[in-house]
C-alpha cells in the first residue's frame, strides 16, 4: 500500500473507532474508499475483454471523493437504472463524481484502459446510451447544484443537475431560460443535443442561451470554453451531443418572465385528424414568438387515441384568448382543458407521463413544411393497437430559434419549421420486436418529407445519416472531434466517428 493510502485508511479506521458503533457518522466526515475485492471483467471502446487490476481499480477508488460503485449493491443499481426499462444495463464500475476531479480521474481511468464509456445525467437517454454493459459508467447524480446571479442574469448549473432545478431557482428571481418540458430531464444531455422547450420560440434554444461551460475533454483536462476560450469547442458542444466530454458546468443567460402562463390541451376525435393537422399547419405560421404550440395524433398506454392542439402562451395573458379560441372552432371539441399556471408547475406537469419513462421506441426528424401529402401519410399509417399506444406529434419551432444561423451553432437545423416526432410505446408483456417493427415501418413512409434527426433522439443510427443530420457542419465538427477525441472515447451517442 503506498503512503497515500495508508495514511488515508489508517485515518478513516482511527475516526471510526474514536466513535463506537458510528462508521456511518465517520464516512460522512472522511471519505471512505470503495475496498475492491478483485480484478473486474470489463470491455474496451471497441468491444474486446480485459481484466482490470484489483490494485488499479483500487487506486481509482482511492483517488475519488465521491463513490465507486461496483455491482451488488442498492446504490449501483440506482445508478445504472434509466427511465426506458427495456434498457438493464451491468457496467462494470460506476464513477459517482462530486466535482470536476472526480470526473478528470473517471476520464482519465477509461481512457488508459481504453474503456466504454458511457455518461448518466438524468437517465432519458432515449436508446439507453447513457449505461453500458461491462463499460464504465460516469453517474452525474451527485453533481447536483443550481446558482442564480439576480444582477447579472445569469445562472451557474452543475453538470449533473435537473432542468426542475434551474427553473426553480430563476423563477424565483422572475427569470427563466428555454430548458425542456420534463423537469427530471438531465441539463447535460439536453443542451448538449441542442434543447427545446415551451419557451423556444420566445427566447432561442437552450444552446443560444449558454454563455459558457465547464468541460474535462478525453485527455483530462478540465476546460472554461466560451466565445473566446476554445471557441471551436464552445461551437462543437452546443448541439454536438456528448461526442466532446463530461461538462460539468453550464453558465446559462437568464430573461425576465412573469411566473404565470397561459397553457391547455383540446381534443378532437381522431376522425377529423386530417383536417386539425391542415389547420396546425396554416395556424402555426401566425404564431407570434410567445405561443408554444403543437399537434399530436395517438394517446398513451390505456387511453383512446385522438387528435389534439397543445400549448403554451407566456406573452401578456390579457392577450391569450386572442390566439386561444380560433382552436375551438378547428374542429368538434372532443376534450379542453385550459389554465392558468405557474410556469414551474407547467414545466412539472409531464413528469409522471412522459412516454420516454415507458418501454418505447422512438424516431424523429426536422420538416421545412406540413404539407397535405405528409398528413395524409401520417393519418393513413396510422394504426391502432390493443397492446401498444403510438403518438405522432408535431412541434413548431420558428420564432427566435430560427433567427439564428445554422453554421452559428453545430445545431444545423435553424430553418425547420417542425419537428416531427413518432413513438410508440407498449405494455411488458408485449414482444418489442412487433411494435418496433410497426413504428420504422411508419417512419419509412414518412421520412422522406423530413430530414435529419434530433440527436439527443438518437438510436444508433448510422453515420451517413449522423453526418447528414448536421450538414454542412459535419466538416467542422469532425476536425473538432479529431483534435479533442481521436480515439473516440466518447462514443456512445450520435456519434462522430473520427476512422
Amino acid at each position: 500500500m503506498d503512503r497515500r493510502n495508508f495514511i488515508r485508511s489508517s485515518l478513516s479506521a482511527a475516526l471510526a473507532a474514536s466513535f463506537p458503533g458510528t462508521q456511518a457518522l465517520a464516512a460522512s466526515l472522511v471519505h471512505m474508499p470503495t475496498t475492491i475485492p478483485s480484478n473486474i471483467d470489463a470491455i474496451t471502446g471497441d468491444g474486446a475483454e480485459i481484466t482490470l487490476q484489483k490494485a488499479a481499480v483500487q487506486e481509482l477508488s482511492d483517488s475519488l471523493k465521491g463513490k465507486l460503485l461496483l455491482p451488488g449493491s442498492s446504490a449501483y443499481d440506482k445508478a445504472r437504472w434509466l427511465l426506458q426499462e427495456r434498457y438493464d444495463r451491468h457496467p462494470a464500475l460506476i464513477v459517482q463524481p462530486t466535482g470536476s476531479a472526480d470526473v478528470q480521474n473517471a476520464v482519465d481511468f477509461a481512457r488508459d484502459n481504453s474503456l466504454l464509456l458511457a455518461v448518466k445525467c438524468g437517465g432519458h437517454s432515449a436508446s439507453g446510451k447513457s449505461s453500458c454493459d461491462k463499460g464504465l459508467q460516469i453517474d452525474l447524480s451527485q453533481l447536483r447544484h443550481a446558482r442564480v446571479d439576480r444582477s447579472t442574469k445569469t445562472a451557474r448549473i452543475a453538470g449533473g443537475s435537473l432542468l426542475g432545478e434551474l427553473d426553480h431557482e430563476a423563477m424565483s428571481h422572475g427569470l427563466v431560460t428555454t430548458a425542456g418540458s420534463v423537469s427530471h430531464t438531465g441539463v447535460g444531455g439536453l443542451t448538449l443535443g441542442g434543447g427545446f422547450g415551451r419557451l423556444g420560440r420566445r427566447f432561442g434554444m437552450t444552446i443560444d442561451n449558454v454563455l459558457e461551460m465547464d468541460v474535462v475533454t478525453p485527455d483530462g483536462k478540465l476546460r472554461r470554453v466560451n466565445a473566446n476560450n476554445d471557441p471551436d469547442l464552445y461551437w462543437a458542444l452546443r448541439g454536438g451531443g456528448g461526442n466532446f466530454g463530461v461538462v460539468t458546468s453550464f453558465l446559462f443567460q437568464l430573461h425576465e418572465m412573469q411566473r404565470d402562463v397561459v397553457t391547455g390541451f383540446i381534443g378532437y376525435p381522431l376522425s377529423e385528424t386530417k383536417q386539425i393537422l391542415e389547420f396546425f399547419a396554416q395556424y402555426a405560421e401566425k404564431m407570434p414568438d410567445e405561443m408554444n404550440i403543437s399537434a399530436s395524433v395517438g394517446g398513451r398506454l390505456g387511453q383512446k387515441p385522438i387528435a389534439g392542439i397543445s400549448f403554451v402562451w407566456s406573452g401578456d395573458p390579457a392577450k391569450a384568448d386572442k390566439y386561444i379560441e380560433p382552436l375551438r372552432k378547428a374542429g368538434t371539441v372532443a376534450f379542453e382543458r385550459i389554465t392558468t399556471m405557474d410556469y414551474v408547475a407547467v414545466q412539472r406537469s409531464g413528469d409522471n407521463n412522459d412516454t420516454r419513462a415507458f418501454t418505447g421506441h422512438m424516431k424523429s426528424g426536422f420538416v421545412n413544411a406540413l404539407t397535405s401529402k405528409l398528413i395524409s401519410t401520417v393519418v393513413d399509417n396510422f394504426e391502432i393497437h390493443p397492446d401498444r399506444a403510438t403518438r405522432f406529434s408535431f412541434g413548431q419551432l420558428g420564432g427566435a430559434i430560427g433567427r439564428v444561423d445554422n453554421a452559428d451553432t453545430a445545431f444545423a437545423h435553424r430553418d425547420a419549421d417542425f419537428n416531427l416526432m413518432s413513438f410508440v410505446s407498449w405494455k411488458s408483456t408485449s414482444d418489442p420486436e412487433e411494435h418496433i417493427k410497426y413504428i420504422k415501418s411508419h417512419w419509412s413512409n414518412v421520412e422522406r418529407f423530413s430530414r435529419g434527426f434530433y440527436v439527443n433522439d438518437d438510436f444508433g443510427q448510422s453515420s451517413e445519416l449522423v453526418s447528414a443530420t448536421y450538414r454542412d457542419n459535419f466538416p467542422r465538427l469532425l476536425k473538432i472531434k479529431q483534435k479533442y477525441d481521436p480515439t473516440n472515447l466518447f462514443r456512445l451517442n450520435a456519434n462522430i466517428r473520427t476512422v
